[in-house]
C-alpha cells in the first residue's frame, strides 16, 4: 500500500470514529424509531453511480448524515421492540478489531487467534448454561441460522437411526420425519423447517396453554399414535409471554419416543446462568441441541447466534464439506456450520463475557427481568392499560379494552417518539409488547416511557 492509501485508511476510520460517537453520544435525546422512511432513504442514497470516486472519508461523512433519519436507536436503553439488545462496549469494540482484521474464520488454520476466541467463548457460554462441556457451539448469523443448523444435525441423525444416510441419498426415498413443534413455536422453527424440506402440511403441533407453554399430555398423546424418526422442538422462552416450556416434564416423554430434541431459546437460554432465573431452564440440559442468538441477551453487534449440538459428529455428518485445497485440523468452525468464508462472529461474544465475568452476566440478567417486573407495575398504574402476560423473564405484553386503540396506542407511541414498543396478536387480540433486552436500559428509562404512554393513554 502506498502512503496515499495508508492516509485515505487514516481518515476514513478516524471519521467513523468519531461519527459513532456522536451517534452514540445523540441516544439520550434522539427519537427511538426512525424519522425517515425507506423512500425518503432510497432518495437519500440513490442515483446513478458515480463516474469518478469520492475520497474514502467524505465518503464516511455522506453516509453518516444521510442515514441519520432513518436510523432506530437499538443502542439505546428505550428500545424495546422486538426482541433485540443493545451492543455491549466491549463487543462494539471487538468488533470494530473483527472488521479491521478480516480474518476468514471458518478455518482455525486460517484464522488461529479469532477461532480460539469463538471455541473458548463456546465453552464459557456451555458452563453458564449447564450443558455439556463436550457440545459443538457453531457461531451463526443469529437464531434463525442457529434453529436451522441445530436441526440439520437432528434430521441427519434421526434418519441415520433409521438406517438412511441424508448426505449420501437425499430425502426422495427417506423415511417419513415426525417433526413435533408447539403451537405457539417461533416462526423461525417453521423457516428453518422449510429449509429441510419439512413442509407447514407436515408439521405436528401440541396445543400449549395460556402462557404458551407446550401441554405435557398432548405431547403423550401425539407421541404414542405415531413410529418413525422423531424430531421435538420445545422452547426457552416465547417471544410475546416470555413462558418457557416445562423441560422435566416433555423431555422424557419425547425422549421415552427416542426422539431428539431440541430447544429454541433465542432468548431464553441466558435464564440458566442466573440462580434467580435458572428455574425457568430445570431440565433442558437432557435435550440434544439448543439455539441461542447473542444479539438478544448478550448484547453483542449483529449478527452472532450460537448453534449447540450435544454430540459434535453429528453436527459434522450435516455438514463437513470436501475441498482438496481447504485445510482441515480435526474440528473446524465449518465443519458444525453452513458457512465456509465467514466473520468472526463469536469474537464480540467473547469480548461481552470476558469483559462482564459470571457475576456480570447474572447481574444484567437479573436486571433486564427486574426492567420488566417495573415496566409491567408501571403500564398497570395507567387507566385502561392491561399487562396480559405472567412476567417471568423479560417480556411485557398489554392492551387496551379494544384492538384498534391498542394499534393506534403502539403507532402513537413511536411517532412521539421517547421509547419503540412493537406489536403483535395473543389469542386473536391485538396487543403491544416490550422486550427487555438491552444492558443500557435503567430505570430512568422505564420512568419515562410509562410517563410517555400515560400521556398517550386516552382513558388515562
Amino acid at each position: 500500500m502506498d502512503q496515499r492509501g495508508f492516509d485515505d485508511r487514516t481518515r476514513a476510520l478516524a471519521a467513523a470514529h468519531r461519527r459513532a460517537t456522536e451517534f452514540l453520544g445523540s441516544l439520550d435525546d434522539r427519537p427511538v424509531w426512525p424519522r425517515a422512511s425507506l423512500d425518503e432513504m432510497l432518495d437519500a442514497f440513490g442515483g446513478p453511480l458515480p463516474e469518478d470516486g469520492t475520497d474514502p472519508a467524505q465518503v464516511v461523512e455522506e453516509i453518516a448524515t444521510r442515514a441519520d433519519p432513518g436510523l432506530v436507536a437499538i443502542a439505546g436503553g428505550r428500545f424495546f421492540g422486538f426482541v433485540i439488545g443493545g451492543t455491549h462496549p466491549a463487543a462494539l469494540a471487538a468488533d470494530w478489531l473483527v472488521s479491521t482484521w478480516d480474518q476468514n474464520s471458518g478455518s482455525s488454520a486460517l484464522a488461529p487467534a479469532t477461532v480460539a476466541m469463538e471455541r473458548v467463548a463456546g465453552r464459557w457460554i456451555l458452563d453458564l448454561f449447564g450443558l455439556p462441556a463436550s457440545a459443538s457451539v457453531g457461531f451463526v448469523t443469529g437464531g434463525q441460522l442457529a434453529n436451522f443448523t441445530c436441526l440439520a444435525s437432528a434430521r441427519q441423525a434421526v434418519l441415520a437411526r433409521a438406517g438412511w444416510d441424508v448426505a449420501e441419498r437425499g430425502l426422495r426415498a427417506a423415511p417419513p420425519l415426525r417433526f413435533v413443534v408447539g403451537a405457539d413455536r417461533h416462526s423461525s422453527i417453521d423457516r428453518a423447517a422449510r429449509l429441510l424440506g419439512i413442509g407447514r402440511a407436515e408439521l405436528i403441533l401440541i396445543d400449549s396453554d395460556d402462557q404458551g407453554r407446550m401441554q405435557a399430555d398432548a405431547l403423550e398423546r401425539q407421541l404414542r399414535s405415531g413410529t418413525g424418526p422423531l424430531i421435538v422442538c420445545l422452547q426457552a422462552g416465547e417471544v410475546h409471554t416470555g413462558a418457557f416450556d416445562d423441560f422435566a416434564a416433555l423431555i422424557p416423554i419425547a425422549r421415552a419416543h427416542g426422539a431428539w430434541v431440541h430447544v429454541d431459546g433465542a432468548f431464553g437460554l441466558w435464564a440458566a446462568a442466573s440462580p434467580a432465573l435458572r428455574s425457568l431452564t430445570a431440565g433442558m440440559e437432557q435435550a440434544d441441541s439448543w439455539a441461542t442468538d447473542g444479539h438478544k441477551t448478550l448484547n453483542v453487534p449483529y449478527d452472532c447466534g450460537m448453534a449447540i449440538v450435544r454430540d459434535p459428529a453429528d453436527s459434522i455428518a450435516a455438514f463437513r464439506t470436501g475441498g482438496d485445497y481447504l485445510m482441515y485440523t480435526g474440528l473446524d468452525p465449518w465443519d458444525v456450520t453452513p458457512e465456509l468464508s465467514r466473520r468472526a462472529r463469536g469474537v464480540p461474544a467473547w469480548a461481552a463475557l470476558r469483559s462482564l465475568g459470571r457475576s456480570g452476566i447474572v447481574e444484567l440478567m437479573d436486571r433486564l427481568h427486574a426492567n420488566a417486573v417495573a415496566m409491567a407495575s408501571g403500564l398497570r398504574s395507567i387507566p385502561g392499560v392491561h399487562v396480559i402476560n405472567d412476567v417471568d423473564y423479560t417480556q411485557v405484553m398489554f392492551r387496551l379494552d379494544d384492538d384498534d386503540d391498542t394499534r393506534a396506542l403502539g403507532r402513537a407511541i413511536l411517532d412521539e417518539g421517547t421509547a419503540a414498543v412493537t406489536g403483535a396478536e395473543w389469542r386473536g387480540r391485538a396487543m403491544q409488547r416490550c422486550s427487555m433486552s438491552s444492558w443500557a436500559t435503567t430505570a430512568a428509562d422505564i420512568d419515562r416511557t410509562v410517563a410517555a404512554v400515560r400521556a398517550l393513554v386516552p382513558a388515562a
